[in-house]
């Protein structure tokens, strides 16, 4: 007998659950609600047999269900393929009763809140997330976005979902680097928030690493803690004001990165040099110690994640962050730590220390040191 799911309450003007478990799309209809007659399924190819079988569950619950099946990770999040995505809303007679449901990574989840936000000016969404990150991270808090060639998520808007199902059983095909990749967004909860994930994942990191979890209950509760830490912060602060920002931590490089990088290095690859980059600022800016600094090059590392990267692209990273939609006119800001736990606001930087900190993290091209988790996959 399966256990029984844990349902995760996420407060605020439009209040919702993020349920976690196994085995859970029969939770599907209960999240639609009965006003739903029609529903979008968005997905990816290499999701196009699970979101058949979510088709099917849905006709024989009487609604009637459509595919919209969209490119694989970040490719997905672009103005053509949300137009696409409303081309079939709109052929299909889509009225303001009816929903999306977005089932893939953090880029489908992404996609469907923005679509399902910006069609008839927003219509139901509930999120089916199948990997690490889109669980702990991009399906909850109602954050929606698609990219443009100036950077990431720059057009989005906010749009709580109605409801996000965490099944636990996709995870147990999930590539390997697609975990780990995700697994950098539960430390950064452990960071900013909770020092109990840290020490989890210090425990024993080659439960969570090898080509299948030998320890499914540990994985299990980081993803149930990681999602209480969003669900706590998002209910205080659903628009971003600063409750909020601390879960940018380690995002402002990191988001500069995968600019840079055509969005070829996994989102959980790019914040852990992020996170890194961040302690190392907090330490020259004479606000965190050496030993926490360490902690997170060892907890990132023990868990394969880069901490390092090129040393020439410091120009190209400074001009995507200042195109960053945290930045304030000519101020970058960035989320540091002062402690595990005690994140807060480092507003306008001077350059020297912004290179200082670089420095730290900083690689010759040549080298193998901090091999990134490339590939678009399912996030």
């Amino acid at each position: 007998m399966a256990d029984a799911p844990t349902r995760i309450a996420v407060g605020g003007e439009h209040p919702y659950d993020v349920v976690v478990g196994h085995h859970l799309l029969g939770e599907l209809p209960g999240l639609l609600g009965d006003r739903v007659r029609k529903v979008l399924v968005v997905h990816p190819r290499v999701l196009a047999a699970s979101a058949e079988a979510i088709r099917d569950d849905l006709e024989r619950e009487g609604y009637r269900a459509y595919l919209a099946e969209v490119p694989d990770a970040e490719d997905a999040k672009t103005a053509q393929v949300a137009a696409f995505c409303w081309h079939v809303l709109g052929q299909a007679d889509f009225t303001r009763t009816d929903a999306v449901v977005g089932l893939g990574g953090g880029a489908t989840t992404d996609l469907a809140g923005f679509v399902a936000s910006t069609w008839l000016r927003g219509i139901r969404v509930v999120q089916v997330p199948t990997t690490v990150v889109g669980m702990v991270d991009a399906a909850i808090g109602g954050k929606t976005g698609i990219n443009t060639e100036e950077g990431k998520n720059l057009v989005g808007s906010f749009w709580p979902p109605a409801g996000v199902l965490c099944d636990l059983a996709v995870l147990d095909t999930l590539p390997v680097h697609e975990r780990v990749a995700g697994l950098a967004e539960v430390v950064k909860h452990g960071f900013i928030a909770d020092e109990r994930t840290l020490e989890l994942v210090e425990s024993d990191p080659a439960a969570l690493t090898g080509p299948r979890v030998t320890d499914p209950g540990l994985l299990r509760e980081l993803v149930e803690r990681s999602v209480r830490v969003k669900a706590e912060v998002v209910t205080a602060d659903l628009r971003e004001a600063f409750a909020r920002e601390v879960l940018n931590y380690g995002h402002t490089l990191g988001h500069a990165i995968e600019q840079v990088e055509r969005y070829r290095w996994r989102h959980g690859a790019a914040v852990a040099v992020g996170m890194v980059f961040a302690a190392e600022l907090a330490r020259l800016a004479g606000r965190l110690d050496d030993d926490v600094v360490a902690r997170h090059r060892r907890v990132l590392e023990a868990l394969g994640l880069p901490t390092t990267y090129r040393a020439d692209r410091w120009e190209q990273l400074l001009a995507a962050m200042r195109r960053d939609k945290k930045a304030r006119g000519d101020l970058l800001r960035f989320v540091v730590l002062e402690d595990v736990g005690r994140p807060v606001r480092l507003e306008g930087p001077d350059p020297a220390l912004l290179a200082a900190a670089y420095a730290e993290i900083a690689r010759e091209p040549s080298s193998g040191a901090g091999v990134p988790v490339r590939g678009g996959g399912r996030h």
